[in-house]
């Protein structure tokens, strides 16, 4: 018998054709200085590439509430929740987002991927026949999610994005009894939000359930900071509140808010929550705080949103989230826009398939609270003179 090609020679031409598509992706390092600033070859930077929309990630309350917790019990005890894990600082934390969502009840998930892993796989196990419908740009903790969804018996459809008609055709013409809407409320790579109240009428009209990731919304949209669906004015109408915890709160972690009843059930059927070690406890502490600063201090809120307009004016972009999105096209377009934006002191990552459409490369340059003006008028510089 012939022998094939070593495994050791299969992985090296498969890296070597993402090298010849520019698609090869490697970690560099970095070494903090602040919630936007950063030290990475050699010279310091100013982060537009982050999550943390607030800057709540080194806000003072949450350094000590994380600093006093670590001293007082370290990690706090490792287990997962359901069997030591779940301390009274998680009950109160998952208290408090329920509280900001407006809902029952409130469960905890190690992160915002495991948490949509959950709901997916619980409301897929739930007796009879299950039928998914979700948006085509969801993130792809859905797309996991819902793949999950299709092992137990469900079934999935994909709705074009943002297009609350085409999803009305495809829940009219489908049978199963049990109708699940998914959907992101900001699309992370292109920074739009859902039509909510499309969705809600949708769902209303079909007797569906309205599950809605607002990952990137929640602390960032809405009077309170509730997310997109109190902005639209739609937060009634959702049934399942995905978020987490890893972006406006700075921290880690997700959730799932809805009633008391959804929460239990997907603490019972949530493979990625049950099988999970919880959180460790600084991490809660953190949280809690980001949460209270976030909820007592709406200067962070409102000074984000004003970058937010600036940069979006700027370079003629819609000003619908903290997220904007310059497509360049080819990879390596965007590879060099980014390496150069790089030698003039900003961070700002080149996003390429498979996160992205094949032609749609682009720059991913997201805003936070943390910036000064002056970050923000540098930048813009840089980028108009890169010819944006």
């Amino acid at each position: 018998m012939t022998r094939g090609p070593l495994w050791a020679e299969w992985v090296d031409e498969a890296l070597g054709a993402l090298d010849g598509d520019a698609l090869r992706r490697q970690l560099v390092p970095v070494e903090p200085v602040g919630p936007v600033k950063v030290w990475v070859e050699g010279r310091e930077v100013t982060l537009f590439s982050g999550n943390d929309y607030l800057g709540l990630s080194g806000h003072p309350a949450v350094r000590r509430a994380v600093s006093e917790a670590a001293l007082a019990h370290g990690m706090g005890p490792r287990g997962s929740a359901l069997i030591c894990g779940y301390t009274s600082e998680h009950a109160a934390l998952a208290a408090e987002l329920a509280a900001l969502k407006g809902v029952e009840a409130a469960l905890l998930t190690p992160t915002g991927f495991a948490a949509n892993l959950s709901v997916m796989s619980a409301l897929a196990s739930l007796p009879g026949e299950v039928a998914v419908f979700s948006d085509a740009f969801n993130h792809a903790s859905i797309i996991d999610g819902c793949r999950l969804a299709t092992r137990a018996g469900a079934t999935v459809q994909i709705y074009r994005h943002g297009d609350a008609q085409h999803l009305s055709e495809l829940l009219a013409g489908c049978e199963r009894p049990r109708r699940v809407i998914v959907t992101d409320t900001v699309f992370s790579m292109d920074g739009d939000l859902a039509p909510l109240a499309d969705l809600v009428a949708v769902k209303e009209r079909f007797d569906a359930l309205l599950v809605v990731d607002d990952a990137h919304g929640t602390l960032v949209h809405g009077a309170t900071g509730a997310g997109v669906a109190e902005q639209l004015g739609v937060s009634d109408g959702v049934d399942l509140h995905v978020g987490t915890l890893s972006k406006a709160f700075g921290a880690l972690g997700g959730f799932v808010a809805g009633t008391t009843r959804w929460c239990d059930w997907v603490l019972n059927r949530g493979r990625a929550q049950i099988y999970s070690t919880a959180l460790p406890l600084p991490v809660v502490a953190g949280a809690r705080a980001a949460l209270r600063a976030a909820r007592e201090e709406p200067e962070h809120r409102e000074r984000l949103w004003r970058h937010v307009v600036r940069v979006g004016e700027a370079l003629g972009l819609p000003t619908a989230s903290p997220i904007f999105s310059v497509v360049l096209g080819e990879a390596g377009a965007a590879l060099d826009a980014s390496r150069a934006l790089l030698e003039a002191g900003f961070h700002a990552t080149a996003i390429r398939p498979p996160t992205v459409p094949a032609g749609t490369s682009r720059l991913r340059v997201t805003v936070s609270a943390a910036h000064d003006e002056a970050d923000v008028g540098r930048l813009l510089e840089v980028m108009s003179s890169l010819g944006r």
